[in-house]
């Protein structure tokens, strides 16, 4: 009798972050004890067409995406009528169902935009099934650096000074979006709101180039930040595991960059002339990260304390600013971080193998925890009315 657990691991996606996701889900895949699981690979393209077969668990087949997608199939989810979800093929048979296989849980390594937004984690959840991770609000929070910095500084988390806006309003007031950053006083960092890998970031030393950065970065956001940027800064990543009721931080990293930003660039080629793209593993770094054991300890704090705060689930990576003062700030945080940040706990004793082992446990219990809950209530208020009602208010 099999019993193993049917995963289906999704990526891919339609975020600039698409082939980040691949690299990730890849490593996530063939990590995972495969007498406990079937992997059932699940790729999403640019044009947001689902596909499945064997062929996409091998990186090298990516360098020809157009022929690998020709040599898999095209595929949906479906509710079964025994509340199963089902994966079918989209083009199958007159007298065929099309159906690959049943799925168990889904784990999810798309990054960005639809992925990693809470999209994806509401349609999961509208199907019913469990998923690895951050839930549909964790997630958002988690993507929005809006959002997220106004959870983190009304509960006391230390941030920097920053400023937001709409991108209309940049259109309509120059003037009194510049005073901004006037008020942050050069130089300031500026960002789109609700996306990742440094996509769209830029510094600026003066109005002049604050234009230009803002005009940047409204080209991927319609919501836009501006930050007061930390000189001579020391970047330090630390990645947490667990839920609302349990976590456990990594070891921390110092993060070398090439420049004042950590860019694109930086994060996910730097491989050398490899060309080995393993997204932020592949980061020059130092672990542990050579800071204080005080500095250390109150990283590992307030990393825990972010993760609960924003009700995170499953594995993140939160990143840190630290200044020449000793004043540590909460950067942002990453609810599927490049790489799953499995490197940042194989020096604590956990390999990767066992990494996805623990994910996959928390999703199953916060579905059995899901399961306990009424999320609804017996009801017909249509019944209220008297029959032949055609919507009156009644008398």
């Amino acid at each position: 009798m099999d019993l193993k657990t049917r995963v289906a691991v999704i990526f891919g996606g339609v975020s600039v972050e698409h082939e980040v996701s691949v690299i990730s889900a890849l490593q996530a895949i063939h990590a995972m004890d495969t007498m406990k699981y079937e992997i059932i690979p699940i790729y999403i393209s640019k044009n947001r067409e689902w596909y499945s077969g064997e062929k996409l668990l091998e990186i090298e087949n990516y360098k020809q995406l157009d022929q690998l997608l020709k040599e898999v199939d095209t595929v949906v989810l479906e509710q079964a009528a025994d509340n199963q979800v089902v994966l079918k093929k989209k083009e199958r048979g007159l007298f065929s169902k099309g159906i690959i296989s049943t799925i168990d849980v889904v784990f999810p390594v798309v990054h960005g935009t639809n992925g990693e937004d809470g999209s994806l984690q509401g349609y999961l959840e509208l199907l019913g099934l469990p998923y690895v991770g951050c839930d549909v609000a964790s997630s958002a929070a988690g993507m929005d650096k809006v959002i997220m910095k106004q959870i983190l500084r009304d509960s006391g988390v230390p941030i920097v000074d920053y400023r937001w806006f709409y991108a209309s309003a940049w259109q309509e007031n120059k003037e009194h979006i510049i005073q901004y950053a006037d008020e942050l006083a050069y130089p300031v960092i500026v960002k789109p709101a609700n996306l990742g890998s440094s996509v769209g970031i830029s510094k600026a030393t003066n109005p002049e180039e604050l234009e230009e950065a803002i005009d940047l970065a409204v080209s991927y956001s319609n919501k836009i930040i501006i930050e007061k940027m930390i000189t001579n800064l020391t970047e330090v990543n630390c990645s947490v595991l667990g839920d609302y009721e349990n976590v456990e931080s990594s070891v921390c990293e110092r993060v070398l960059m090439t420049d004042e930003i950590l860019s694109y660039k930086d994060k996910y080629q730097s491989g050398g002339k490899t060309g080995d793209t393993k997204g932020m593993e592949s980061v020059n770094r130092i672990i542990p990260a050579d800071i204080s054991e005080e500095a250390t300890l109150k990283v590992k704090e307030l990393a825990e304390k972010t993760f609960q705060l924003l009700n995170a689930s499953g594995v993140s990576r939160i990143d840190f600013l630290l200044n020449d003062e000793g004043e540590i700030f909460v950067n942002e945080i990453n609810t599927i971080p490049g790489s799953l940040s499995f490197y940042l706990w194989e020096p604590s004793g956990k390999n990767f193998q066992q990494l996805t082992d623990e994910l996959i446990r928390l999703a199953l219990k916060r579905e059995r925890e899901r399961q306990s809950i009424h999320f609804s209530i017996d009801s017909n208020l249509f019944s209220l009315h008297g029959k032949g009602s055609k919507g009156s208010k009644g008398k």
